[in-house]
């Protein structure tokens, strides 16, 4: 019976045309690293795009993939139908299709339950949660594929390992075309659902050929076609932030999620759904309120109010906010910006009203101090993002690249967005790793919000340049906001807790902070939950 079964399968025309298993093999690998790419994009603006976030992904994708492996060969080996395998793909399409429309209420209904069921580590949590429910089973589906094609495409051990090494072949080119075209292609150009809708479309149409050679209808197969297109008329109504009916912008690029909002006031950028507002537009032209207000300071270090004119550098430019801010207030500044989010430079321009004067180089910011040899009376640092913070510039070897790069007297001003003060949190780590490169550290805390500047020069008069500065200060309302900040600095007392290159754990240090943010948060309504349950909470939110 069996011997019958093999030879009826082995004259499928479709599966005697190795070809066409390559083909099925090859569009199989590319759409599994585009799913990986797609859920980095989901997750982020929630969780962020951390290591941390990747390593969960790679780790659980990893999981399903040897899973579908195992049983992939056993299905085969027991029933070596490829009819099953078909089947399968198209069940891996019709999930992926849904992904977009119903993975966002997945991510914030494990957020809600993880917020009052652990205690640490949220984000590691949530995040494993989301990926296991999400996109586990359509890997694990596709992870079944290879050894079942290797079940119909070996008919003899003469040329096995051939067979085996271009099926290998087919899935691994596959794979690198995979993680190029989302990243650069798709992704950028139609955004992270249509990218789901266009593979789970490729994965369709791999088994629709299939069930049409053989002249069989196949209901799975409808289903899936008639899921997809509902999914893709859904998709001009998508958003991460489906909650929100104030957003004038909702995009992503290739690095990032991209929130504008507006209100009468001010215009806010927003690269996270869920934590804090990156940039802000002052429509009165007058202070933010937030941490760029304070980190002024810094020109008035470097004597701007003394001096002919001084060289401003932004590392981390956002949408231009202390530009604007220093262009309003100071008179006598060059200014020049490093983002390398492209896509936030040309917000900066439509919605931020950012000087056209003032040029923003698409780089990353230790890049791009390695490549030019001017130098700066100011230098900000400003590319820190709740844990997305990039270690290449939080080291000794960065810091020391930004004091090769001031002028004498010089001041590097950094925003640390998460204040820490346990021992060992991550605002100790950079300001320790600062004070090992700079003789002169300050601090101070920004009122209303967890931000804290920082102030590194070698210029020991620094503070009697500080308050001559504040002296001189026409606006009054800077004065007065100066004079605050020169009360409240604080000399930094530096400890041993310094990163380096080849050391820097910043995603674990900054997911502590976030931890104990989330846990401020959510004490009261953990409260409510214990006293009342879900109708506690329901009726607390009426």
């Amino acid at each position: 019976m069996k011997q019958e079964e093999h030879k009826t399968i082995g004259t499928r025309k479709i599966l005697n045309n190795k070809f066409y298993l390559y083909l099925t093999e090859f569009f199989s690998g590319m759409s599994v690293m585009a799913v990986e790419l797609g859920a980095s994009r989901l997750l982020a603006p929630y969780f962020s795009s951390s290591q941390i976030v990747w390593t969960i992904i790679i780790g659980t994708i990893m999981i399903a993939m040897a899973l579908g492996n195992i049983y992939g060969g056993r299905s085969a080996d027991k029933n070596p139908d490829p009819d099953r395998l078909y089947r399968r793909i198209i069940l891996a399409a019709i999930w992926i299709a849904l992904i977009p429309v119903l993975g966002k209420y997945i991510i914030l209904g494990i957020s809600a339950v993880m917020i009052f069921s652990v205690n640490s580590n949220f984000l590691i949590w949530a995040a494993f949660a989301a990926c296991m429910i999400i996109f586990v089973f359509p890997l694990f589906l596709l992870g079944t594929v290879t050894p079942s094609l290797v079940k119909y495409a070996v008919s003899d051990l003469d040329d096995n390992g051939k067979t085996v090494g271009f099926l290998n072949a087919s899935n691994t080119i596959g794979s690198i075309i995979g993680t190029f075209v989302p990243t650069f292609v798709t992704i950028p150009s139609v955004g992270v659902s249509i990218t789901f809708y266009i593979f789970a479309g490729i994965l369709l149409l791999i088994a629709i050929i299939y069930f049409c050679s053989k002249r069989e209808r196949s209901i799975r197969a409808a289903v899936g076609v008639v899921i997809l297109i509902a999914a893709c008329l859904t998709s001009s109504t998508d958003s991460f932030a489906f909650w929100e009916d104030d957003l004038v912008y909702e995009g992503e690029s290739i690095y990032n999620y991209l929130q504008v909002k507006e209100d009468d006031s001010a215009v806010y950028l927003s690269t996270n759904v869920l934590f804090g507002v990156q940039s802000v537009y002052v429509k009165d032209g007058g202070l933010t309120g937030m941490y760029y207000d304070y980190a002024m300071a810094a020109p008035l270090m470097a004597g701007v109010n003394e001096a002919d004119g001084l060289d401003v550098l932004i590392l981390g430019m956002g949408t231009g906010t202390f530009a604007t801010q220093c262009d309003i207030y100071f008179d006598n500044l060059t200014m020049e910006g490093v983002e390398i989010d492209e896509d936030i430079t040309d917000l900066a321009v439509e919605y931020f009203h950012l000087s056209e004067d003032i040029p923003v180089y698409t780089y990353d910011g230790r890049a791009y101090l390695n490549a030019v040899d001017q130098t700066y009376d100011v230098i900000m640092v400003d590319a820190y993002q709740d844990i997305t913070i990039p270690f290449q510039m939080s080291t000794i070897e960065f810091f020391t690249l930004v004091k090769e790069h001031l002028n004498e007297g010089g001041v590097m001003v950094i925003n640390m967005n998460m204040r820490g003060e346990e021992e060992g949190s991550i605002n100790q780590y950079i300001a320790d790793t600062v004070s090992a490169v700079f003789s002169e550290v300050y601090t101070v805390d920004c009122t209303g919000n967890t931000n804290r500047e920082l102030f590194a020069t070698d210029n020991e008069a620094v503070l009697d340049v500080f308050a001559d500065n504040i002296s001189l200060e026409d606006d009054a309302d800077l004065a007065a906001m100066m004079e605050n900040i020169s009360e409240n600095l604080a000399v930094y007392e530096a400890g041993d807790y310094c990163m380096t290159d080849d050391k820097a754990p910043v995603e674990l240090l900054g997911m502590r902070v976030i931890d104990d943010l989330i846990a401020d948060e959510v004490t009261y309504y953990k409260q409510v939950y214990a006293e009342g349950g879900i109708s506690g909470l329901l009726e607390e939110f009426r």
